[in-house]
């Protein structure tokens, strides 16, 4: 303000100069001029003061804002946030918070569990714990985020830190009077990462789970075990890190028959899993573990060949796609060795849900295996209009497993290949292979996560090849509940989940590349109500979000910011 004014007071000289020196100049005139251009400098004032003025169109969009025209509250280096005396878990949440505007605006406040005039405060109210819901109240006197649960309060945190303007070296911020109502539309809300294929790193994992956190996810799917790495330490078979943590090289995409001629290998300790499960709790997030079986174990069969059906020898697999060698179901010490891998697994990870993958069993060993047929005879399998006696068989195995997992108080989860066999109703299926396995298993009656490749799958190179807004629109357009499905169907829709599977992805640059900025439109459709999204409105929401990625120093896909900063102008 005072610069553009000093830069303007020599067109003021020079008209009292013309009033002075000819009498000519008409003085309504030169008030006229000075008063619109003392308007000129007060809209400058205002336009600085909006570049420090936050909006609470943020993503996911929460289920109801309602904007108060009063006066905004304003955050400056005197504000305290407000937590419960001995609540460590609000002292925690009120230090992320106070961090985040740190680095968001620049401006330092501290927390307190003393009441005052102008706080942030964290109120936890008597109700449901378990409820994810939260609200906001905005006004010149402060800020209020009222939940009965932790995770509402988190969930409210998070919002704020979105509607916080991205700004440096200013004294104070505002945020806009508001009411905002907010809850989930899905309880289950998550995201898939392959170690497998590729090992990253536990700091690089808290960083994804960060991320993760920003955009409302509550469930990080960690994907243990492959053909080409087994990725888990397991006390009882440490061949499985030793042997099946190692592959001598990968193929390159280019070629079938030409390798990087590159080691992989890594493995998590079970130390460090629980830390990963530690740091994604304190975000309210939970790591749901799978041990992929009996299909994608080349790499435990190489470690122990005698639980395979022709007893190796067996190779960590360095290409990728789907192998014939898979556990053998015929044998008591297989089913052993996984009713083992699962206990230890249980030991480390407190999820409710336990997946155990299910995907992708090729059925040809078994139909020759001495072990397998003898099975099937034993159990008096017998061939079904739809289901052959091996995916039976698979059905059996994969039940003897989900009894395991239902003794010690948990759920199994698996991969919509389960539904070739007669399943138990309680074991959750993820859909993935197309929307309509979702809608099988809905109808069928199993508790069911939407993830299919057409949409949700962000890594698949032929759909990666798609720029641009149809990269977005394809995610942001998949409703989970179909309209092809009852309402009493749509029930069974429990959430959805997007993946990231690691064949091609061996650093962080080309996870990042693949993840955003698409996770925020995964984020919108698992957590606002279908009637509240909108494509159109979705866009200036989703550059703020990336806004916020480059001041992380994440990557993300340039091309759909670039088009859709397009797309808005043209509109303009």
């Amino acid at each position: 303000m005072k610069d553009a004014f000093l830069q303007i007071m020599p067109y003021f000289r020079y008209k009292i100069v013309i009033l002075q020196g000819f009498k000519t100049y008409s003085f309504k005139i030169m008030i006229r001029r000075i008063i619109l251009t003392m308007a000129f400098l007060a809209s400058l004032s205002l336009s600085a003061k909006d570049v420090n003025m936050g909006s609470w169109q943020i993503v996911p969009l929460p289920q109801q804002v309602k904007e108060m025209s009063s006066a905004p509250f304003r955050i400056t280096a005197k504000t305290t946030i407000y937590y419960a005396a001995g609540d460590e878990k609000q002292k925690k949440d009120a230090e992320f918070l106070a961090s985040h505007i740190k680095e968001v605006t620049g401006i330092g406040v501290k927390t307190t569990d003393k009441q005052a005039k102008g706080q942030i405060r964290l109120a936890l109210n008597a109700g449901d714990t378990q409820s994810e819901a939260y609200s906001l109240v905005v006004n010149k006197n402060g800020i209020t985020i009222s939940a009965t649960s932790h995770v509402g309060i988190f969930y409210g945190i998070q919002s704020v830190m979105k509607a916080l303007p991205i700004t440096k070296n200013v004294k104070s911020v505002s945020l806009p009077a508001a009411e905002v109502t907010d809850a989930p539309r899905f309880a289950y809300r998550a995201f898939m990462i392959d170690v497998g294929r590729h090992y990253f790193s536990v700091p690089y994992l808290k960083k994804l789970i960060d991320v993760f956190a920003m955009h409302n996810i509550n469930y990080f799917h960690w994907h243990l075990t492959e053909d080409q790495g087994w990725r888990l330490e397991i006390k009882k078979y440490p061949m499985l890190t030793q042997i099946g943590s190692k592959r001598k090289e990968t193929i390159l995409p280019t070629n079938k028959n030409e390798f990087d001629g590159v080691p992989v290998s890594g493995y998590y300790t079970q130390e460090e899993a629980r830390e990963i499960v530690k740091y994604a709790a304190d975000r309210y997030i939970t790591v749901i573990p799978e041990v992929d079986m009996p299909g994608h174990m080349l790499a435990a069969l190489a470690s122990y060949p005698e639980l395979g059906c022709t007893g190796g020898p067996y190779e960590v697999a360095t290409r990728f796609g789907v192998f014939e060698d898979v556990l053998c179901a015929g044998k008591a010490q297989t089913l052993q060795f996984a009713k083992d891998v699962m206990d230890e697994i249980m030991d480390i990870f407190p999820s409710e849900y336990i997946h155990i993958g299910g995907d992708e069993c090729p059925k040809n060993r078994w139909k020759v295996c001495e072990n397998c047929q003898e099975k099937i005879a034993e159990l008096g399998i017998q061939e079904l209009p739809k289901h052959s006696k091996e995916e039976q068989l698979q059905t059996w195995f994969m039940g003897e497993i989900e009894k395991q997992i239902r003794n010690r108080g948990r759920k199994m989860m698996g991969w919509d290949e389960i539904l070739e066999g007669t399943p138990s109703k309680d074991i959750t299926v993820c859909g993935w292979t197309s929307v309509n396995a979702s809608i099988r298993s809905a109808r069928e009656g199993h508790p069911t996560i939407v993830a299919p490749i057409s949409n949700f799958y962000f890594s698949n190179p032929r759909i990666n090849k798609i720029e641009g807004i149809p990269s977005i629109q394809r995610v942001y357009d998949l409703d989970p509940c179909s309209d092809k499905l009852t309402p009493a169907e749509q029930q069974n829709i429990i959430g959805a989940e997007g993946c990231i599977w690691t064949e091609w992805v061996k650093d962080a640059e080309k996870m990042e590349w693949e993840l955003l900025p698409r996770l925020a439109a995964l984020s919108e459709v698992q957590w606002t109500a279908k009637d509240k999204r909108n494509l159109e409105n979705f866009f200036p929401r989703m550059l703020h979000m990336q806004d916020l990625y480059r001041l992380y120093g994440l990557n993300y896909k340039a091309d759909i910011e670039d088009a859709v900063k397009k797309h808005l102008e043209e509109k303009k």
